[in-house]
């Protein structure tokens, strides 16, 4: 009776992950056939069998969903991280580096410019305009390999997302920080600490955990690491980021640059995890999609239509700005701002630390940052991917 009994309570996970698997290579197939990338599918297929329509998942899904996000970012972090090589840093360090802090600050700027002309309390638009910058580098990374893109264009794109979050920690500590002084706060202090430790903390236990994964790496099998070797090193890194209240994003991120940079025995250090984060992604996004929630954008009205309109300019402004001081050829500077579009998870973070500082400000920013992801989920990735096309580096 207790097998029977737990074969019963296993049947309806088994059917849930085969389902939603099931999903994944629908989305691919169709995502291949047509001008929707297949994160927007799979956002919109999650959108469909969530609570929001047919409600088909069951209520355990829900619990996945906190782990799935930590466990598909956290290699996202590794996979970007391995294109910071020193030779791409020489080619492309100068022009991502201008290009992101150009295009932070004009979004910023944006967002906050506009804000103040709608009528938005102060405290108010400088919390939104530090939560705009965000991007969702797990979006971009997958439209890129969706599409099969490389090139000069692609490398400066990842680069600029794979550091946008860190420019974005910076920049809205700053802001809340100013925010908390307006009214009346003197926790601001704490805040920059607590920002600091989030980013130079997660540098370092990058780096910490790069020495021992580039000097292993390869060495134990005498060939290619094993998969073993790689999920071992990024997951211990993500949880020790996360215990250590650290960016576990941006300390994979390093881990990867530094690996990729100084396992030098080898050249494809990451060969063995190459792919097999397609299947997190399918569970992370058809989740993240049904967990959206469609009332959210119609509680955001006309300030949520200005943020979406001030930051799609600002990023648009960022890119034209920092592409020109940088040097880039104009297909860079010009498509660049539409490539960064999409916004999720750390937006959200970000709009939840708000709300925790400003309470009274909570109604107002928790529904215009979710309403607005929602729309910059969906158009995000069909606006990378026609930069992507537009700039001439896509090969599928």
């Amino acid at each position: 009776m207790t097998d029977a009994g737990s074969a019963n309570d296993a049947a309806p996970i088994l059917l849930t992950i085969g389902g939603i698997f099931l999903i994944g290579l629908f989305a691919d197939l169709l995502g291949r056939r047509t001008p929707l990338p297949r994160v927007t599918l799979l956002l919109l297929a999650g959108l469909l069998v969530g609570p929001e329509v047919l409600d088909l998942l069951p209520a355990f899904t829900e619990q996945w969903f906190p782990i799935l996000t930590n466990l598909a970012l956290a290699m996202i972090g590794l996979l970007i991280g391995q294109t910071i090589r020193p030779e791409n840093l020489r080619r492309l360090g100068r022009r991502v580096l201008i290009l992101s802090t150009s295009k932070v600050i004009l979004a910023s700027a944006c967002v906050f410019g506009g804000l103040l002309l709608l009528g938005v309390q102060l405290e108010a638009a400088l919390l939104l305009a530090g939560i705009a910058p965000a991007t969702a580098p797990a979006a971009t990374f997958d439209v890129v390999h969706e599409i099969e893109a490389e090139g000069e264009f692609t490398d400066t794109l990842l680069g600029i997302v794979a550091i946008d979050d860190g420019w974005g920690i910076i920049l809205f500590s700053l802001l809340l920080s100013i925010a908390e002084r307006i009214a009346g706060d003197s926790g601001s202090l704490g805040v920059l600490l607590s920002a600091s430790w989030e980013l130079f903390g997660a540098l370092a236990l990058g780096a910490l955990l790069a020495a021992p994964m580039a000097y292993l790496s390869g060495r134990i099998t005498r060939g290619e690491p094993t998969q073993a070797e790689a999920l071992g090193f990024v997951l211990l890194c993500a949880g020790l980021a996360l215990w250590a209240e650290v960016s576990y994003i941006l300390a994979c991120m390093t881990l990867g640059a530094f690996v990729s940079s100084f396992a030098a025995h080898h050249k494809r250090p990451f060969q063995a995890i190459e792919g097999i984060e397609w299947p997190y992604l399918i569970l992370f996004f058809l989740l993240a999609g049904a967990s959206l929630h469609l009332d959210a954008l119609t509680a955001v009205g006309l300030i949520g239509a200005v943020y979406i309109l001030t930051r799609a300019a600002g990023l648009y402004l960022g890119a034209q700005l920092g592409g020109r001081v940088s040097g880039a050829p104009p297909r860079i500077y010009n498509w660049i701002g539409l490539a960064v579009l999409p916004q999720a998870g750390v937006a959200l973070g970000l709009a939840l630390v708000a709300a925790q500082a400003f309470p009274s400000l909570e109604n107002l920013i928790l529904p215009t940052v979710l309403g607005t992801t929602v729309v910059f989920e969906l158009i995000g990735p069909i606006a990378a991917r026609f930069a992507l096309r537009r700039a001439g580096e896509a090969h599928a």
